[in-house]
């Protein structure tokens, strides 16, 4: 996908970014686990976004910051009451580019799959492992890679059908590179508009070696934000890394 950089996702989806992902999160239940690990804080959440889950999180009292590549993101989130209270840095967040340590990083709904190389993916973890307290700990909430999904190599899917609109999820994969180039695309009557996305998955054992590899260790593992247990059968997976 030719000229898709770090920033693309966030500055082509910020206008509509709440209303397309509504229904796709239990932000509540997140936000209070989340909450919960936070201890004492503070937080940082990496690709902070609009604030979905940061501002929930900040109405628990937990003292949050965010880093994003989007400006247009970074402003929807300004835009929210108590949005402005939120220190941002605006950056590639496998970088983080922030000062000091938190008790909780975290970061959600697959995004650590937006880093699109491997190495990509464990700079992330190493510059997190550099950012935590002794007692730290680092979340990740991602997909579990299902490969059938795909028929040589490509895939299209119904994601929401509605009596104005309706949304298509158009997508190539590279099993290689473990890369997926997407577009979601929406219907309506006054038009078609199209959405970008690239991201590079990685299994949770892959993801739990990372760990491994910056002194990190895998704590528990949920299939999402109210402790399901992690079995076979999950699509999605809530991670806690800490200090090993």
């Amino acid at each position: 996908m030719q000229g898709y950089g770090a920033s693309t996702y966030g500055d082509q989806i910020a206008d509509v970014y709440d209303s397309w992902h509504a229904f796709a999160e239990d932000t509540p239940a997140a936000a209070a686990l989340l909450a919960e690990l936070a201890g004492h804080g503070p937080a940082l959440e990496l690709a902070i976004g609009t604030g979905r889950v940061a501002l929930p999180l900040a109405g628990h009292g937990v003292e949050v910051h965010g880093v994003d590549a989007s400006e247009a993101m970074i402003a929807r989130l300004r835009a929210k009451p108590g949005g402005e209270r939120i220190p941002v840095t605006v950056g590639d967040f496998a970088d983080l580019g922030v000062e000091g340590r938190f008790r909780l990083v975290y970061v959600v709904f697959n995004t650590l799959f937006a880093l699109l190389t491997q190495a990509e993916q464990v700079r992330c973890f190493r510059n997190v492992a550099a950012h935590l307290t002794v007692d730290g700990v680092f979340v990740v909430e991602a997909f579990v890679p299902d490969l059938t999904r795909f028929d040589r190599g490509q895939r299209t899917s119904l994601a929401r059908i509605d009596l104005d609109e309706v949304m298509l999820d158009v997508s190539r994969h590279d099993p290689v590179t473990q890369t997926v180039d997407s577009q979601h695309v929406r219907l309506r009557a006054d038009g078609i508009r199209m959405q970008p996305v690239r991201l590079r998955y990685a299994w949770p054992s892959e993801l739990d070696l990372m760990a491994q590899l910056v002194g990190l260790r895998l704590r528990e593992r949920w299939a999402g934000w109210r402790r399901e247990p992690f079995t076979a059968a999950s699509s999605g997976h809530v991670s806690v890394y800490g200090a090993g």
